[in-house]
C-alpha cells in the first residue's frame, strides 16, 4: 500500500489556543469567559478564508468539553488534547459536536433538524455544540427558524457560526452572538511561522522566500501553508526567491522597479520589452499589473509617511531603490498611475490577449507620464531657462525730462517649415503624444506668419487645438493663430510615409532578383522594409516612433 502524506495545513492545524497565530483578542476573551464561567449562547467568527475560523471553533469546543487526562477536569482554556472528547473532536468523531456546512445545507428543513436535536441533552459531553460553517449561505427562512432557538437556547447547547461574508448574515442573528473578527496575519510573523514549519519538514526557507509566500497568501494561514506545500514539492533544492517568484508567476522586484523607471521616463520601448521578458519566464500579465499596483501603493506610502510605513517584504537594497524612485516622482503622478493601472486591471482581466492588453496599457501610461511632470521639475526647468531682460524704470529727478523709450518686441522666426519638422520639435521637447497627433491627425494647408492653417482628421482628439496652441507659444514665445478648416489640405505625415513605403515596396517587387524569389515561393510576401540610416539621417528615437 502506497504511503500518503498529510498536507501541511492539516498536519500543523492548531489544537490549542497557544498554537493560534495572531488572534490574541479571540483567545483572551474566550479564556476570560471560561475562567469566569460567563459563556455566550452563540459565537460568531468572521474573517477571510483560511484565517482559522473552523479551527478556532474546534478549539472552543474542546475547551468547553475537555475533562482532563484523569476524566475529572472542568472547562479549560487549555484543553488537554488527550481526553476522549479532545481526541474525538480532533478526529471529527465526537457525537456531541456536530459540524454542518451551510453551503450544502441551506434550507429550513436542515435547521429544523438542528432545532429538534437541540432539545435533547448531550450524550456524554458537557455541552452539545453545533458548528455551522459558511452560515451566511442559509436561506432567509432558515435564519428565521433559528432565531427562536438563539433567543432561548437550551442550557447545555452552544452554537458556533463561521462566515467569510458577515454582511450577508442578518442583523437579528449577529446581535444574538458574541462576535469575533479574525484579522489577517501580518506578513512578517506569517513568514517567520512558515520558516518554522519548513524547518520541521527538514528544509531551509530563506527569509526573502518566506516573505514572498506570506505576501502571496494575503494574510491567510491556510493559503500560506498550501503555498509552502507546493514550494517544497516544486523546488527540491535551494528555495531561492527567484525560484519562488517563478513558481508563483510573479514578476521579479528589480524588473518591476525597472519597468516603473521606464514608465516615468516615458521610455515605451524598455517598458514594453521588460513586460514581455517577464511574461516569457512565466509571470502572468494580471500578476505583473497587480505587482505594479502594489509598488505604486508602496511608493505612495513612502512618499507620504516615510520609513514608518516601509513594506516588510522589501529588502534593504529594494527599500533604498524605493526611496530613490520617490525623489523623482510627484504625488500627482502616483495618483494618476494608480487610476490608470486600476482601470487597466479590468481590461487585462477580460481580454482574450492579456499580454497585449498589458503592453498597450504600458504604452498609454508612458505617454501620459510626459504630461504629469511634478511642480518641482517644472520649477527647475523655469529656473534653468534664460531670464527675460527687464529695463529698470528710474524715478525722474527734479528739473529733468523723463522720456520712456518704447519697448521693441523681437519676433522669433518660425522654427519649422512643415508638420514633420513640428512633430520632431515636439518629440525633442518630450511631447510624444502631441508629436504622434501632429503626424497622424493633421492635414497641412499653409504655414504663414504666426498662422497655422490645417484640417484635422475625423479621429483627432478634442484637446489637439489647445495643446498645439500652448506648445507653439512655449516654442516661439508668441501667440499663434490656428486656422482650422473642415476639409482640404495635404496628406498627413503618416499617410505620406505609408505612400512612400508602398512606392518603395512596389519598386522592390519589380527588381529581377526579388521578383524571381517571389515567384519561386508562391504566397511569399515582403513583410517589412528596414532602411539603413546614416549618421545624418533620422535618429533611432524617431525611427522607433515610426
Amino acid at each position: 500500500m502506497a504511503n500518503t502524506s498529510t498536507v501541511l495545513a492539516r498536519k500543523y492545524r492548531p489544537q490549542i489556543f497557544d498554537d493560534l497565530l495572531g488572534q490574541e483578542a479571540l483567545v483572551q476573551t474566550i479564556t476570560n469567559g471560561i475562567e469566569q464561567n460567563k459563556l455566550a449562547q452563540a459565537y460568531l467568527l468572521t474573517g477571510i478564508r483560511g484565517i482559522g475560523k473552523t479551527t478556532s471553533a474546534r478549539i472552543i469546543a474542546k475547551g468547553l468539553n475537555c475533562i482532563g487526562e484523569d476524566g475529572k477536569g472542568n472547562m479549560t482554556p487549555n484543553p488537554c488534547g488527550k481526553c476522549r472528547h479532545c481526541i474525538d473532536i480532533t478526529n471529527d468523531a465526537d457525537i456531541d459536536v456536530i459540524e454542518i456546512d451551510a453551503a450544502s445545507n441551506t434550507g429550513v428543513e436542515n435547521i429544523r433538524e438542528i432545532i429538534e436535536g437541540a432539545k435533547y441533552n448531550p450524550v456524554s459531553a458537557r455541552f452539545k455544540i453545533y458548528i455551522i460553517d459558511e452560515v451566511h449561505m442559509l436561506s432567509k427562512a432558515a435564519f428565521n427558524a433559528l432565531l427562536k432557538t438563539l433567543e432561548e437556547p437550551p442550557e447545555r447547547v452552544k452554537f458556533i457560526f463561521a462566515t467569510t461574508e458577515i454582511r450577508k448574515v442578518p442583523v437579528t442573528i449577529v446581535s444574538r452572538c458574541q462576535r469575533f473578527d479574525l484579522k489577517r496575519i501580518e506578513e512578517k510573523p506569517l513568514a517567520e511561522y512558515l520558516q518554522k514549519i519548513a524547518q520541521k519538514e527538514g528544509r531551509e526557507l530563506p527569509q526573502e522566500s518566506a516573505l514572498i509566500l506570506s505576501h502571496a497568501s494575503e494574510g491567510s494561514v491556510r493559503d500560506s501553508l498550501s503555498l509552502l506545500d507546493q514550494t517544497l514539492v516544486h523546488i527540491p533544492d535551494e528555495i531561492s526567491a527567484d525560484k519562488v517568484r517563478q513558481m508563483l508567476g510573479l514578476a521579479d522586484k528589480t524588473f518591476l522597479m525597472d519597468i516603473y523607471q521606464a514608465l516615468l521616463q516615458g521610455n515605451t520601448q524598455n517598458a514594453f520589452n521588460m513586460v514581455n521578458q517577464q511574461y516569457q519566464i512565466g509571470a502572468e500579465p494580471i500578476q505583473i499589473l497587480q505587482d505594479l499596483l502594489n509598488l505604486t501603493y508602496d511608493l505612495t506610502c513612502q512618499k507620504t509617511f516615510g520609513n514608518k510605513h516601509t513594506n516588510t517584504s522589501w529588502t534593504k537594497e529594494e527599500t533604498k531603490r524605493i526611496q530613490e524612485l520617490c525623489k523623482d516622482i510627484s504625488m500627482n503622478t502616483l495618483t494618476s498611475f494608480w487610476q490608470m493601472l486600476t482601470k487597466g486591471m479590468e481590461e487585462v482581466k477580460v481580454s482574450n490577449y492579456p499580454l497585449r492588453s498589458l503592453q498597450m496599457l504600458m504604452i498609454r501610461v508612458a505617454y501620459a507620464c510626459d504630461v504629469l511632470q511634478s511642480p518641482e521639475k517644472l520649477l527647475q526647468e523655469i529656473k534653468a531657462s534664460p531670464a527675460p531682460v527687464s529695463v529698470e524704470k528710474k524715478k525722474p529727478e527734479l528739473n529733468t525730462t523723463f522720456v520712456q523709450q518704447p519697448t521693441i518686441k523681437q519676433s522669433a522666426p518660425a522654427p519649422f517649415k512643415n508638420l514633420a519638422e513640428l512633430a520632431n520639435l515636439a518629440r525633442k521637447k518630450g511631447e510624444r503624444m502631441l508629436a504622434f497627433n501632429i503626424e497622424r491627425m493633421m492635414r497641412l494647408i499653409a504655414i504663414e506668419d504666426k498662422v497655422l492653417k490645417f484640417s484635422p482628421t475625423e479621429n483627432a482628439p478634442k484637446t489637439l487645438n489647445s495643446e498645439l496652441s500652448k506648445f507653439l507659444f512655449e516654442l516661439t514665445g508668441e501667440n499663434w493663430i490656428l486656422d482650422i478648416q473642415k476639409s482640404g489640405g495635404e496628406a498627413t505625415e503618416a499617410e505620406k510615409k505609408s505612400q512612400k513605403n508602398a512606392a518603395v515596396l512596389d519598386n522592390l517587387k519589380k527588381q529581377p532578383d526579388i521578383s524571381a524569389i517571389l515567384k519561386q515561393f508562391p504566397g511569399a510576401k515582403i513583410d517589412k522594409i528596414k532602411p539603413i540610416h546614416t549618421d545624418t539621417e533620422l535618429s533611432p528615437e524617431h525611427e522607433e516612433e515610426d
